[in-house]
């Protein structure tokens, strides 16, 4: 088939897979490798070292996947805060689940994103015998949001993350590594123009400048990656978050009313929203790997968690 006939069928049964936009990216070195390496050189990937491992694969996708020749790139939305009637979603309320980033309040998206990029590549598989893939959702030495950006998914944004016009940055990626030819598609050019909320809005200054992230600053990264006590310069300006963070896009003007489908699995479930900080506090080890069974914030583990909880009850300044 005519390699943009095949890229714009596999893009239409991604969709019909559950993926809100779909795009094909290239497999060309990467444009931002000394932009990457800076990055690393002053240390701004905080104790997140594997983002040093493999840099000859981030920098050259084509190495990431021997026989690889394209990637079919997916974004999946998680918070258009619409119900299926299009009716807006209340935020949580209480003193927990409104500091808990968006996209970790439901279902592991990891799990999510894995069963429909699952059946995708079964079906292209079937369609294509003898092909070579590989499933990648936020693993892998794979530069996600660069690829993302080659797709058309969304231009890179002054706080680093991926925009579109009409899902703003609430939104997951996800890429299959096909061994097919596929023609690309086009970047999206520059959403951010003069604006400059999100560097403005971070209260801990983790956006020092443009497309530039300090995660030694970033709450995200402490409240998530980090083990271990918070140092005090560090503890006081969490800002009452538990886990991650989301000011950066919430002051986004692209975010101000995002489209996209309802996912049920990435919504904060009833079993979990009753839940305050007081009572993630008592928590107890049988009760935590209950109430947080299939959950993204089971990476801070329930030390982290509650480590955070008890940041968030005496230092925050909402």
């Amino acid at each position: 088939m005519d390699p943009r006939e095949t890229a714009e069928m596999l893009k239409a049964w991604a969709l019909e897979a559950g993926f809100d936009r779909a795009g094909v990216a290239g497999l060309a070195p990467s444009e931002h490798g000394e932009a990457l390496l800076r990055w690393l050189a002053r240390g701004d990937h905080a104790g997140m070292d594997w983002f040093s491992k493999r840099i000859e694969a981030r920098l050259e996708p084509a190495k990431v996947w021997p026989g690889t020749q394209s990637a079919l790139c997916v974004a999946l939305q998680y918070a258009p805060l619409l119900d299926e009637e299009g009716d807006e979603i209340p935020e949580p309320a209480g003193d927990l689940w409104p500091y808990v980033a968006r996209y970790a309040r439901g279902l592991d998206y990891h799990d999510v994103m894995q069963d429909r990029l699952t059946r995708l590549e079964e079906r292209i598989a079937a369609a294509f015998p003898g092909l070579v893939s590989r499933r990648y959702v936020d693993t892998g030495p794979i530069l996600e949001r660069e690829l993302g950006a080659r797709a058309g998914l969304g231009a890179v944004g002054k706080n680093t993350m991926l925009l579109h016009p009409e899902g703003g940055s609430w939104f997951l990626l996800g890429e299959l590594f096909l061994s097919l030819e596929l023609a690309p598609d086009v970047p999206l050019a520059d959403l951010c123009g003069s604006c400059t909320r999100c560097l403005e809005a971070c209260p801990t200054g983790a956006l020092p400048a443009p497309y530039r992230l300090d995660s030694n600053r970033c709450i995200s990264y402490w409240t998530i990656e980090h083990r271990g006590a918070f140092p005090p310069e560090i503890e006081k300006h969490l800002d009452g978050w538990v886990f991650g963070c989301d000011i950066c896009q919430e002051v986004c003007p692209w975010n101000a009313a995002p489209r996209g489908a309802a996912h049920p699995e990435l919504e904060l479930p009833p079993g979990r929203a009753e839940l305050d900080l007081a009572g993630l506090l008592r928590l107890g080890r049988e009760e935590y790997v209950e109430r947080f069974r299939g959950s993204p914030m089971k990476r801070a583990k329930l030390e982290g968690l509650q480590r955070n909880a008890a940041a968030a009850r005496a230092h925050s300044r909402r």
